[in-house]
């Protein structure tokens, strides 16, 4: 007797194009199993979870539903077939309660019954473990309230199997623990559980069996006690990567950059910083800690020229020149002052690069100024896109190819590689490896290192506190915009940064 499962994959094929996405896969998934799907960017892992939830339609192939072939062509049908997705992006009403974005969109007769809502509602949280106030405001809400409402929010419709992508991307380490235990829960229920994820070593804790995604096709399903973190790299790259953080004992570290007293609001007017102060070291990685909103992003833009400054100083101080003070300076004011400053921003293609320029194109923006005359020399941006292409691996049909086709982590190489090749002597980077596979992100944190070596101060902002433990020298971490304590992120604990990213007990900073 056939075996019967509760989501199946039959030569399922997808192309965009010229590009193929998924060639041929089978894949299937039990009920009371959790999966981790792994793969570098661009393997067809989310393309294949679009096609399950309703996004994308297959070109070839069958998907089966508890054994029976069925056609999943909007998220409208995946829900009526009981899948839903959690997206890492979460797709909310920032003004609405908990309650009501949780029914947003379902078919009600009459007035909604919001007692009868939220006593739903609280059933299902008490069912799997959540915690959540059904009255509560979006907008009032912490990353990990507005992942539950996501999940709670399938949960309702009636979903069965579920598919995370990228849950634990912006939680704490003890968020991260609960949203654990919440999941064992839905898989003693029963659940058909689909996690999207690169971090390897939650993959080991939370999940019973491993996919992998190799160029658009299905390597290999194995049982997670089975394999270890480097088998299941091997089969993602297809090579051996080695899986370590260099970190050197920093030498000769000398301040580049001290922030005194910083102090700045949004354009709403709601303060997002205050009276920050901090030490950036040549020679040494500053990492920075705190739940998403914590001021990390204006903090780097402050700095940067980017964002007005209410109060407060940018002191750099360069080798062998008098210091200056940035603030009240646009980013065009800080290069014409020859001060040394890269940075890459959260937003990859909407503020690092042009997307419908090639590599060359955004090579030459950065000094796009410094060109005379009417018609501008391309030789030096083309030989620095030729080399960043080469030494970087990046994968593109060349070096003019649009980057906004590119898969994250490539789009990423080109960024980090511009900004490297400027040869600074502070380096900033905001969520460097957010969405990327492991090859590229332990590329990513090589260049960094590279950089430390080279005498600049880094300072990097990062959601994964297991890297920031083993990439930086210090770690900041930021509260509600203020300091709650600098560490030694070779002493300290994941949990001990996870207590100071929630909490406003300000600890002794070193």
């Amino acid at each position: 007797m056939e075996t019967v499962h509760a989501v199946e994959f039959r030569g399922i094929t997808k192309r965009f194009g010229d590009v193929i996405a998924n060639n041929n896969v089978n894949l299937y998934l039990d009920r009371g199993v959790v999966m981790s799907l792994l793969g570098e960017n661009g393997s067809g892992k989310t393309t294949l979870m679009n096609m399950l939830s309703g996004i994308y339609y297959p070109d070839e192939g069958q998907i089966l539903i508890d054994g029976k072939p069925v056609t999943i062509r909007s998220p409208k049908d995946a829900y009526s077939y009981g899948i839903g997705m959690i997206h890492q992006h979460f797709k909310l009403v920032e003004v609405f309660t908990a309650a009501e974005n949780i029914v947003l969109g379902l078919e009600t007769e009459g007035r909604l019954d919001r007692k009868q809502i939220n006593r739903k509602v609280s059933e299902i949280a008490s069912k799997y473990g959540f915690d959540i106030d059904p009255a509560k405001k979006i907008h009032d809400m912490s990353v990990s309230e507005k992942q539950t409402v996501e999940i709670i929010k399938v949960l309702y419709r009636g979903a069965d199997i579920l598919i995370l992508d990228e849950p634990t991307a912006v939680l704490t380490p003890q968020e991260t623990a609960k949203l654990f235990d919440v999941i064992r829960a839905m898989k003693a229920d029963g659940k058909a559980i689909i996690i999207i994820t690169h971090k390897l070593n939650e993959v080991k804790e939370i999940s019973d069996v491993v996919a992998i995604m190799r160029k658009g096709e299905h390597i290999a399903t194995a049982h997670t006690n089975s394999v270890s973190e480097t088998d299941m790299t091997e089969m993602m790259v297809g090579r051996k990567v080695e899986l370590s953080i260099r970190r050197e004992e920093p030498v000769n570290i000398k301040p580049r950059l001290t922030v005194a007293n910083l102090t700045c609001r949004n354009s709403e007017g709601i303060k997002k910083l205050s009276n920050v102060g901090f030490v950036a070291y040549g020679g040494e990685i500053l990492g920075v800690a705190g739940i998403a909103g914590s001021g990390q992003k204006e903090l780097l833009e402050a700095i940067a020229g980017l964002r007005r400054i209410e109060s407060g100083s940018i002191i750099y101080s360069p080798e062998g020149r008098t210091t200056m003070d940035l603030v009240g300076m646009s980013p065009t004011d800080i290069k014409d002052a020859g001060v040394a400053l890269a940075f890459v921003p959260e937003d990859r293609l909407g503020m690092g690069l042009v997307g419908s320029m090639g590599m060359t194109d955004n090579m030459l923006l950065r000094n796009w100024n410094a060109k005379k005359g009417l018609v501008i020399d391309k030789s030096e941006s083309k030989k620095m896109a030729e080399s960043i292409f080469t030494e970087l691996e990046v994968v593109a049909p060349s070096i003019d190819y649009p980057v906004r086709k590119l898969s994250g982590g490539n789009v990423q190489k080109v960024l980090v590689g511009r900004e490297i090749a400027s040869s600074p002597s502070v380096f900033m980077s905001a969520y460097a490896v957010r969405g990327l596979d492991i090859n590229t992100s332990y590329i990513i944190y090589e260049l960094m290192a590279k950089q430390k070596d080279r005498g600049c101060a880094v300072i990097y902002v990062g959601e994964d506190l297991d890297v920031l433990l083993s990439l930086c020298d210090r770690i900041m971490v930021l509260c509600d915009g203020k300091v709650n304590a600098i560490v030694d992120a070779r002493v300290t604990t994941k949990e001990e940064i996870g207590l100071l990213m929630t909490s406003h007990d300000k600890k002794e900073s070193q």
